[in-house]
């Protein structure tokens, strides 16, 4: 993983989560299959950050040569009316503050710094979170077969966001 990226691309890719608890590694999969497309341009960053989003984003916010775009790729296990394996864009402008707790803790309150990011920079940006279907209460790399389904999906639509208008 190249993390000099992050300062020199047009667009950066975070994929939020844990690769040992279940659907959490939803956002460094998908990252792991953009990787592998020879058809996303080498301007876009694509980083497997963890759960440490907050602290590289304190890092993108004093960035000398910001990127135009963030996208950023989470999991979620409390939506309600939501299905696992459903993905969909939260909107940082139009987030409740008192959702933020359905989101996962590696998300937030990383949404204050996104939005600081968007306000203070000019930086666009973009979240996509999946319901989760298996969150285990230990250690268990295994995905739900329906968060497993989306991954190319959620891979598909990122990719679109990558591309140059």
């Amino acid at each position: 993983m190249d993390w000099s990226k992050m300062f020199t691309s047009r667009v950066v890719v975070f994929g939020c989560g844990n690769v040992l608890i279940g659907d959490d590694a939803a956002g460094p999969k998908v990252v792991e299959l953009l990787e592998k497309d020879d058809e996303i341009p080498e301007d876009v960053g694509l980083l497997d950050v963890g759960t440490s989003i907050r602290t590289i984003l304190f890092d993108l916010i004093v960035a000398p040569t910001p990127p135009e775009r963030v996208i950023v790729i989470d999991a979620t296990t409390e939506e309600q009316g939501r299905e696992p394996g459903e993905f969909w864009e939260i909107s940082i402008e139009g987030m409740d503050p008192k959702k933020v707790n359905d989101f996962s803790l590696h998300m937030f309150p990383t949404v204050n710094l996104l939005k600081d990011l968007k306000e203070n920079t000019g930086i666009d940006v973009k979240i996509v979170v999946v319901q989760t279907g298996y969150i285990p209460e230990e250690l268990d790399e295994t995905m739900s077969p329906e968060v497993e389904a989306a991954l190319p999906k959620i891979a598909a639509k990122v990719k679109e966001w990558c591309m140059p208008s």
